[in-house]
């Protein structure tokens, strides 16, 4: 602006100059397509500075600082909402490198998940091969099994108390067991709310505190022999029950599974090698 001054000079004030661009000049200067800048619209994300004719988006050299930083936390892998909260909360550069951060703690994280669920597959793919191969395999025995003195811990919960129980037991028991350790199924339930008794025979009467000892009644049971990892006992399961309605034979409650050869009480060893009897009583009705 031009303004008369004495003398016959002039001085001359630089007036405040306000860049405003178009949608398709903005997305040129800011290397976002212009479907990402309506987008980034619709969220709330980027709001242009005006509204021009028509209706149109201008935008603005303070939209211009926002958009390069929504390119920046984009290429991150930042989401919308993360997006959102760095920009409603980010006021200084240095408060961006806590977002950071932060957002390299959750990558971290969910490598660690993925990487436990790649492992999972493996594991899965290695069971379907085992599964083809040692399902028909399993032989099938009626067997009379004889009362048994045994102390006992009963629970409500799934599979994973066992071992809970199971070192209950042995604590108690300690050199007076009398033969394998086995689980008995109260009910055909896989929950979390199942009827389970841990059990381990003994021979001589024991002072137990946490554990009750009782006489195992006589059973008349459709047994086979799982040799493998526990987490496998399902093939077994289905092979068992097959049998058993194939032949006729009504299953009747409690199952009983018989640790042969498992774990020890300080190492896991090998879980291929594995010895479990299932016991599943039966009648012909």
């Amino acid at each position: 602006m031009t303004v008369p001054c004495g003398g016959g000079f002039k001085l001359v004030i630089q007036e405040e100059v306000i860049e405003i661009y178009t949608i398709s000049e903005f997305s040129k200067i800011t290397n976002l397509s212009v479907k990402a800048l309506r987008y980034y619209d619709e969220q709330g994300l980027l709001k242009p500075a005006k509204r021009g004719d028509n209706e149109y988006r201008m935008y603005s050299e303070e939209n211009y600082t926002t958009a390069r930083r929504i390119k920046f936390l984009r290429e991150l892998s930042f989401s919308i909402v993360e997006i959102r909260d760095v920009l409603e909360h980010c006021t200084a550069d240095e408060d961006l490198q806590f977002f950071l951060a932060e957002k390299k703690e959750k990558i971290a994280e969910q490598i660690s998940k993925e990487k436990n669920l790649m492992d999972e597959i493996s594991k899965h793919l290695q069971q379907t091969k085992k599964m083809e191969a040692s399902i028909m395999s399993y032989e099938f025995e009626i067997k009379e099994i004889s009362a048994t003195k045994v102390a006992s811990v009963r629970f409500k919960g799934s599979f994973k108390g066992i071992g809970f129980a199971m070192s209950t037991l042995f604590s108690e028991v300690k050199g007076k067991a009398a033969g394998p350790a086995l689980c008995i199924y109260h009910s055909e339930d896989y929950d979390e709310n199942s009827e389970i008794e841990a059990c381990v025979p003994v021979k001589e009467a024991i002072r137990v505190k946490k554990t009750s000892v009782y006489v195992l009644p006589a059973v008349k049971a459709l047994c086979t022999t799982h040799v493998g990892s526990y987490d496998e006992l399902h093939i077994a399961y289905k092979a068992i029950m097959d049998y058993a309605k194939n032949n006729g034979m009504k299953m009747l409650l409690p199952w009983r599974e018989v640790y042969i050869k498992g774990p020890g009480l300080a190492f896991k060893g090998n879980p291929s090698k594995y010895v479990t009897e299932i016991q599943i009583p039966y009648s012909d009705e």
